[in-house]
């Protein structure tokens, strides 16, 4: 007989909410006029332009939950209003509270390009790729190297199926993403310290795992401003700032390519950016984190306890700071 053994991240099937009863649960609370999240997100939502009538996505969600992609043993989801007030834009500044400044970015038209070493360019329409795309849930932890953390679920497909659609030569080694620059709206661009637009980079075998995901929308909605929409990234065993938002371009290349804050400061940020809890940011400890939807300091897992998935993608790679 076969036995299944669980997932060091998974939750147990009884602690999991049932997909009907979720999405009941959600169309009830809107016809009441009562947000997902408590009823200090109804009052914030409509003020930050989540789920606006006038997306032209908002149509396509929710999406149908994928059970193989939990919180994990002990996590819960992250209230929604708390998610999606609390987050690093640096395009629109350095505080955690740019999601009002963010509302000013137009997210239409917006094209997404793929370029570099591929069979041939193209430049793909959000809506066309959106109605293309196979869009479900799924529920990740997001770990900050900052030391907090979040449980949120994401709408969006794997990033594997639109590297297959890429059609990249087998001369590619990497995927150089990028992020949008419009100076007029993301305020922060105008601080010329800063090395825009922002840049992210993961391998051709990152990119093909199950885990990478590409986010268009989070809490059964289209994805809000400030969290990065039309286009996002999660990359949930690696620290959130790998998971890059607002993006325009994919290049594929033979070259790795320099990230944002590797850039900057490449003693304490560098191209793997892997969870660990063992190995400690130069000014911080990173043996725990403060997870902002109970804010309660818990244990932090290596590879954010994703290690099964994708620990095998690092077995012969010597010498690199995989952590940093």
């Amino acid at each position: 007989m076969f036995f299944r053994r669980p997932r060091d991240w998974e939750l147990k099937e009884s602690q999991i909410t049932p997909e009907k009863t979720y999405l009941n649960r959600r169309q009830i609370l809107a016809a009441a006029g009562i947000g997902v999240g408590s009823i200090g997100a109804s009052q914030l939502l409509p003020k930050m332009g989540h789920a606006q009538e006038s997306d032209p996505s908002a149509t396509l969600y929710p999406v149908a939950n994928n059970p193989s992609f939990t919180a994990g043993e002990g996590r819960t989801m992250t209230p929604e209003d708390i998610s999606t007030t609390y987050t690093n834009y640096y395009e629109f500044g350095s505080s955690k509270n740019i999601w009002r400044k963010a509302q000013n970015l137009p997210i239409r038209p917006w094209t997404l390009v793929l370029d570099g070493m591929v069979e041939q360019e193209q430049t793909l329409d959000i809506d066309a790729l959106l109605a293309e795309a196979p869009l479900e849930e799924r529920i990740y932890r997001h770990r900050c190297v900052e030391a907090w953390s979040m449980v949120v679920p994401w709408s969006g497909f794997p990033l594997a199926w639109l590297v297959n659609k890429a059609r990249p030569l087998s001369s590619a080694k990497y995927l150089r993403i990028e992020t949008f620059e419009n100076k007029k709206v993301a305020t922060g661009q105008k601080q010329t310290w800063y090395p825009w637009p922002y840049v992210e980079g993961v391998t051709i075998e990152e990119a093909a795992n199950d885990l990478p995901f590409v986010v268009t929308g989070m809490y059964g909605k289209p994805l809000p401003k400030q969290n990065g929409a039309p286009l996002r990234l999660a990359l949930p065993w690696k620290y959130g700032f790998k998971s890059i938002k607002g993006i325009v371009r994919i290049s594929f290349t033979d070259q790795k390519p320099v990230s944002f804050w590797e850039e900057i400061n490449a003693s304490e940020y560098g191209f793997w950016a892997n969870v660990n809890p063992e190995i400690p940011h130069k000014r911080w400890s990173q043996a725990t984190e403060r997870d902002i939807g109970t804010d309660k300091r818990i244990p932090t897992q290596i590879f954010n306890g994703y290690g099964e998935q994708v620990a095998h993608l690092y077995k012969d790679i010597k010498g690199s700071r995989l952590w940093s």
